[in-house]
C-alpha cells in the first residue's frame, strides 16, 4: 500500500524525468527523489543516454552530513530500477547496498533485460518494494520507451498545421507554403522535434518546401532526418542533402551524387508495406519516437496502417484557403485533449484502437 505523501513525492519525481526530455533516448527518462522523515535528502534524473540513471544521481547529491539516514530512507523512482549491466552498472544493487529499506516504483520496465527481475531482486534482499503510484502517468511519460520494447517499432507522432476549413495547403508547384503556424507556435513545433529521435518527410514536402528539418528555433538535439523519396527525383541541392545533419533516403534505388554528404541510402521494396519496413529499419537503429511532418499522402499512408500513435493538430482559426490540399481525415482519430498557443488551437488526437 501507498500513502499520499508517496504520491506527492512520485509527483516530483515526473517533474525531475522530465528535465531529460529530448536527451535520453533510447533510455528513458526517469527521476528519482529520496526521502527521510518528511524531508528530501536527495534527487536526481537521467540527464543523458550513457551517463549515470536518475537513481546513482539522486545518491550521489546526498550530502556527507545525511548519508548515514540513507539507511533509513524511501527512494522514489519513476521507472523500476535496471538489473542488467549495460554502459552503467545495475541501479538495484546501488540501491541494495546503500542499504535502503524502501523503493516506491511508478511503473515495473517491460524491456526484456529487466521486466521485472530489479523488483524481485531488491524483494529478495529485503527491501520493502511498492509498484504503481501514479503508474499511468509514469508509463505515459515514456510512452516512446514502452513502444519500442513491446511493439518492437518506434512511437509515431503525426504532425500537421491546417486553416479553419480544413486544408494544409494551395495546390502549387512551387513557391512557398501558407503561413498557417505563428512565430511562437513554430517554437512549439521545434521543442517537438527536439523530442523525437527522427523526423520523416515525403517527396512532394521535400520538393516544394525545401525545409531543414532542424531545431534552430529551440536549444534541443536535431532529430535524425529522413525523406522518402521512391523515385530518386529529389535535387542534391536541397537542404535536407546540405551534410549539416545526419540524413536517411529511403528509395528504390541508391545514387552516387548522395555519397559522401552525411547521408545513408536504404533501399526498400516498393512491392511490400514501405511504412512496415522503415519502422523496422528504425527500431534497428534504436530511433524509439518519430515525428512525421508529411506530406498529405504520408501522412494518410500512416493514418491507414495501424503503425501510429497520436496526432497533433494546429489549427489557424482565422485562415481559411476556400481550396487547396486537404487536411487528413479525423476519422481513425478521437481527440485527447486540445490547447490554445498564441491564437492557434493545437489538437491532441489518438488512434482508435478498433479500427
Amino acid at each position: 500500500m501507498y500513502s499520499q505523501s508517496d504520491v506527492q513525492y512520485m509527483r516530483r519525481c515526473l517533474q525531475l524525468a522530465r528535465c531529460g526530455s529530448g536527451s535520453t533516448s533510447p533510455n528513458p527518462m526517469v527521476g528519482a527523489v529520496i526521502v527521510h522523515g518528511g524531508r528530501i535528502i536527495g534527487e536526481g534524473y537521467h540527464v543523458r543516454a550513457g551517463e549515470h540513471h536518475a537513481e546513482v544521481n539522486a545518491v550521489n547529491s546526498v550530502k556527507e552530513c545525511d548519508r548515514h539516514l540513507l539507511s533509513k530512507s524511501t527512494i522514489y523512482v519513476t521507472l523500476e530500477p535496471c538489473s542488467h549491466y549495460g554502459k552503467t552498472p545495475p541501479c538495484c544493487d546501488m540501491i541494495i547496498s546503500c542499504g535502503i529499506p524502501r523503493v516506491v516504483i511508478g511503473v515495473a520496465d517491460t524491456n526484456a533485460l529487466v521486466n521485472g527481475t530489479g523488483i524481485s531482486r531488491m524483494r529478495a534482499a529485503g527491501i520493502e518494494v511498492v509498484v504503481g503510484v501514479l503508474e499511468e502517468e509514469c508509463c505515459r511519460l515514456n510512452r516512446a520507451f514502452f513502444t519500442s520494447h513491446e511493439k518492437s517499432r518506434p512511437f509515431v507522432t503525426l504532425k500537421w498545421a491546417q486553416s479553419a476549413d480544413g486544408y494544409i495547403d494551395v495546390e502549387r508547384s512551387c513557391g512557398t507554403p501558407v503561413a498557417i503556424s505563428t512565430p511562437l507556435s513554430q517554437v512549439a513545433v521545434h521543442k517537438l522535434r527536439a523530442e523525437h529521435d527522427a523526423i520523416l518527410v515525403g517527396t512532394r514536402t521535400a520538393l516544394l518546401d525545401n525545409p531543414s528539418l532542424d531545431v534552430r528555433c529551440w536549444a534541443g538535439r536535431a532529430p535524425l532526418r529522413l525523406v522518402l523519396d521512391r523515385a530518386g527525383v529529389l535535387p542534391a541541392s536541397l537542404r535536407l542533402f546540405d551534410g549539416t545533419l545526419p540524413t536517411v533516403v529511403y528509395t528504390a534505388a541508391e545514387r552516387d551524387d548522395l555519397y559522401g554528404k552525411n547521408i545513408e541510402q536504404v533501399v526498400l521494396d516498393f512491392n511490400r508495406d514501405v511504412i512496415h519496413q522503415i519502422l523496422e529499419h528504425l527500431h534497428s537503429i534504436k530511433v524509439n519516437a518519430l515525428l512525421v511532418e508529411g506530406g498529405a499522402a504520408l501522412l494518410r499512408s500512416f493514418m491507414c496502417s495501424s503503425f501510429w500513435d497520436v496526432a497533433r493538430v494546429e489549427v489557424n482559426a482565422s485562415l481559411c484557403l476556400g481550396s487547396g490540399v486537404p487536411a487528413p481525415s479525423s476519422d481513425f482519430m478521437h481527440e485527447s485533449r486540445r490547447c490554445r498557443l498564441d491564437g492557434n488551437e493545437i489538437l491532441f488526437f489518438d488512434r482508435k484502437m478498433s479500427l
